[in-house]
């Protein structure tokens, strides 16, 4: 018997440890860049306010009737996509930024759904994310059909079990050429999984980390752009595709 109360206690001890470094790794993410740090200052175009859940950049001056919420990348603090949030935001969209539990978007893959009862003024939302983030977006849209109108995949794709083939939602797939993470056999083979009319855009010379402002990330390839002029592209064409969505029915 104290041979196994000794083994029992051996196995607590290390379960506790275990526990405990995945915690303080899910609260060490990799943190902004002092760009990002800026953009969530207000100004004359975009109003930045912080709730107890989400960063809300709202437009100045205007009643925006589209959102954009966005799941930040795994291990990645959401303040890392101040910058995007904010471009997008001063082009006439509400965009919500919610932290994740840990930082990691699989422990609250449904905060949209907060997110859409918070603002019942805003008729038509599309949902979107970074990496992990997109990846537990999808799974919302799969699990919540009709809530969002559109799907934003930055350097993402949907899980086998998430198949929106067949679904009734607008999607943009935006990859890079040096991602070293969501490489381009992962993204082509995800072609299957999401509707026949998705609008694919490769940025090339991006990179993974390249779709945030939080420094390099280990595993990725070496961008031959910069970071400013991957991120131009990302604006120009989620702008684009935020439009699209105030156009349909």
């Amino acid at each position: 018997m104290k041979i196994l109360r000794k083994v029992l206690v051996g196995l607590l001890v290390t379960l506790l440890l275990i526990i405990g470094g995945f915690t303080f790794w899910g609260l060490t993410p990799s943190p902004p860049m002092p760009e990002a740090r800026a953009a969530l200052q207000s100004d004359s175009t975009v109003s930045v306010s912080r709730s107890s859940s989400w960063f809300e950049f709202i437009p100045a001056g205007s009643s925006p009737d589209t959102g954009f919420i966005f799941y930040p990348g795994g291990h990645v603090d959401a303040r890392a996509y101040a910058p995007l949030a904010r471009e997008l935001a001063s082009n006439g969209t509400l965009v919500i930024l919610p932290p994740m539990p840990l930082n990691l978007a699989v422990f609250a893959p449904n905060t949209a759904e907060k997110v859409i009862a918070a603002h019942p003024e805003i008729h038509r939302w599309a949902l979107g994310g970074h990496s992990l983030g997109g990846a537990m977006a999808a799974n919302f849209i799969r699990s919540h059909p009709g809530e969002v109108a559109g799907l934003v995949l930055l350097a993402s794709y949907p899980a086998a079990s998430d198949d929106l083939s067949s679904a009734d939602v607008k999607v943009i797939s935006i990859y890079a050429t040096q991602d070293g993470l969501a490489t381009a056999g992962k993204i082509d083979a995800s072609r299957a999984l999401l509707p026949p009319d998705t609008r694919w855009i490769e940025i090339a010379g991006g990179n993974h980390a390249g779709f945030g402002w939080y420094g390099s990330q280990p595993g990725d390839g070496t961008a031959s752009i910069t970071r400013e002029e991957q991120q131009r592209q990302v604006v120009l064409a989620l702008t684009d595709f935020l439009s699209s969505l105030k156009e349909s029915p």
